[in-house]
């Protein structure tokens, strides 16, 4: 056998080989290397929690958002329905009352009518009076006056309580 320089590398191999085996540095790599993949390992598994979290979060919000939705439009329906109640019991009010003022000034119409209609007979029953008492001292003596005044005094008396104003 000779000795050569390629012996002399395959012993320097298997020394180097040895001493890296003796120093157990193929297991310290192979620690090294299975910590860095349970580190890879969690981290997947902690992004896939992220994750499920994450949809779980989207998916809570989307049906916070469509309830959200839901219920704004039922308050503006019911809103709606208020505005239109109130509109329609506003109008009815507003009617009452005009057809309740509207009867309050008949009755005052009618009122003043009846009121003006006394006083026009008043004043006439005042005028025929005058009126009477003026041609009566003029035209007929004194005895046949009284008679006469007293007669039409009655007679205006008796018209007035059948007219009953």
């Amino acid at each position: 056998m000779m000795i050569d320089a390629t012996f002399w590398v395959a012993i320097s191999f298997f020394i180097f080989v040895g001493g890296l085996i003796y120093l157990k540095v193929p297991h310290k790599i192979n620690n090294s290397l299975s910590d860095q993949i349970d580190k890879i390992k969690n981290e997947l598994e902690e992004a896939e929690k992220l994750k499920s979290e994450a949809k779980n979060l989207l998916s809570d919000y989307e049906n916070k958002i469509d309830k959200s939705k839901k219920e704004t439009k039922e308050i503006i329906n019911l809103a709606k329905e208020n505005s239109e109640k109130i509109i329609i019991e506003k109008t009815q009010k507003f009617h009452q009352m005009t057809e309740e003022r509207k009867k309050n000034i008949e009755i005052k119409i009618n009122q003043m009518k009846e009121n003006a209609l006394k006083d026009i007979k008043n004043s006439s029953i005042k005028i025929s009076i005058e009126a009477a008492k003026h041609l009566i001292k003029n035209s007929i003596d004194k005895e046949k006056l009284e008679k006469l005044y007293s007669k039409n005094i009655e007679q205006i008396k008796t018209e007035l309580k059948q007219s009953k104003f």
